[in-house]
Order: structure tokens, then C-alpha cells, then sequence
């Protein structure tokens, strides 16, 4: 039993909630009593309890916008849906990084208009999923980074535009441990080592991203709107600081 908000009633649509961050968000609210309606490419490996799966591809802007028709209620989008691999910028050509712009900015924008009407008749929210990463140098992901930059700005634009009846705030996240971490960070060891690197210690859990959206989502954020919360146990320590200590040992 959830002792957290209580969402029983409301509908929350979590884009590419299959797996990893998406995954620990659909069981947050699930958790917290909503109706989960997860929708990606692909269905998850492993069933996500109190979720339903609707198959879609978000860049094809038709099939989300008949998704959206078919519900008969949504409070709650989080655009969660997105990714890159890394790619420096001249190893390929504009129209490629332009297909992680269309991914992390274009698809969460189609999203939100397809569900306006829907999240207005309930007084609902959007949460974007935002990342470091749009707010800090990033070689090798640089059109993700520009994505997710703009995306939290289209988020401050629409609280603005969509207000009194849509709120919209991003959810802005550091490094989090998911199933795919090995792939950046190698073995445990490395994991660990990477997470030694953020004050907090350690990289984020899911499940505290997940709590961390129904929050903004709930009666408890009622007048938080074009808010940019970090989720990143502290952000990155400055490099010159170890540079020093380094100097000062030596």
C-alpha cells in the first residue's frame, strides 16, 4: 500500500515506459493508484504490474495523435520517451542528429498537443523528462543535449500558454542505474565508480525517478507549473576541484 499522493480515478499516459527510467515511472504510478497506459515500439520484456501496453512509434505523428482519440480520460502525460547513442558531431551527417532532435523534442510536443484537450477537461499535467545534459556541455550526445535544452524551454512556454488548465513542469535528471548501465559504465565496479563521482554517492534508482514524477503530478504540486526540478543527487563535482587536490597531493 502507497503512503505517498494518492492518484485512484486519474489516467497517466508514460511514453517508452517499458524499460529502465520509463519503467520505474509507470510503477510509480501504478503504485500510487492511477491507471497506467504505457506506450513505446516495442511491449516490455518483463510485464510492468498495474500497467497497460499500447504499442506506438512516437515520431509518427498520425498514429499518436490516434492513440490520444481513443482515451477516454488523461490527467498525466509524462514525456518520457527518449535516447541517443553516442555520436560525436562530424561522424555523421545533420540529418541523422536530426533524428534525435525529432525523438527528444519533436515526439514529446506531438504528444502534448495530441493529449491537450484531454489534460485540460481534467485540470491535469505534463511532466518532461529532461536531463543534465541540456544544461551542460555534451560531446557525444550534442543534438540530445540541444534536445533536451529545448525541451525544458517548450515546458516553460507551455505552463505558460496552457495555464490555468495544464500544468507542465520537467522533471530534470542526472545519471540513473537502469539495466543498460553497464553498457556506459562497465561492471559494478565502474557503476560504482561513476556514482562516486556525484555527492549523493551513488547513481539514482527508478523507482525515486518514478516517485519524483507523481509528485509533480499530484494535488501536492498544485501550483507548480513551468518548474525545472534536478534529480541528479547533487549534479557533477567541478573537475577543477580535483584537479587541485591532485596538485596539492602531488
Amino acid at each position: 500500500m502507497s503512503h505517498g499522493p494518492d492518484l485512484s480515478g486519474r489516467v497517466a499516459v508514460v511514453t517508452g515506459g517499458t524499460r529502465g527510467v520509463g519503467a520505474g515511472i509507470a510503477a510509480g504510478f501504478a503504485r500510487a493508484g492511477a491507471r497506467v497506459v504505457v506506450c513505446a515500439r516495442r511491449p516490455p520484456e518483463v510485464p510492468l504490474h498495474g500497467c497497460e501496453f499500447m504499442p506506438l512509434d512516437l515520431r509518427d505523428a498520425t498514429a499518436v495523435r490516434e492513440l490520444f482519440a481513443g482515451l477516454d480520460r488523461v490527467d498525466v502525460l509524462v514525456n518520457n520517451a527518449g535516447g541517443t547513442p553516442y555520436r560525436l558531431l562530424g561522424g555523421t551527417d545533420a540529418e541523422r542528429h536530426a533524428r534525435v532532435i525529432e525523438l527528444n523534442l519533436t515526439a514529446p510536443l506531438t504528444a502534448s498537443l495530441a493529449a491537450r484537450g484531454q489534460l485540460a477537461a481534467a485540470r491535469g499535467s505534463i511532466v518532461m523528462i529532461g536531463s543534465v545534459s541540456g544544461t551542460r556541455p555534451s560531446p557525444g550526445s550534442a543534438a540530445y543535449g540541444a534536445a533536451k535544452a529545448g525541451l525544458e524551454n517548450l515546458a516553460r512556454s507551455m505552463a505558460v500558454e496552457w495555464a490555468p488548465d495544464i500544468r507542465v513542469n520537467t522533471l530534470v535528471l542526472g545519471m540513473v542505474r537502469t539495466e543498460l548501465s553497464a553498457l556506459h559504465y562497465g561492471d559494478d565496479d565502474g557503476i560504482a565508480a561513476v556514482g562516486a563521482t556525484v555527492p549523493l554517492g551513488r547513481l539514482a534508482e527508478p523507482r525515486e525517478i518514478g516517485e519524483a514524477a507523481v509528485f509533480l503530478a499530484s494535488d501536492a504540486a498544485s501550483y507548480i507549473t513551468g518548474a525545472s526540478l534536478l534529480v541528479h543527487g547533487g549534479g557533477e563535482r567541478p573537475a577543477f576541484l580535483d584537479a587541485a587536490t591532485a596538485n596539492k597531493e602531488a
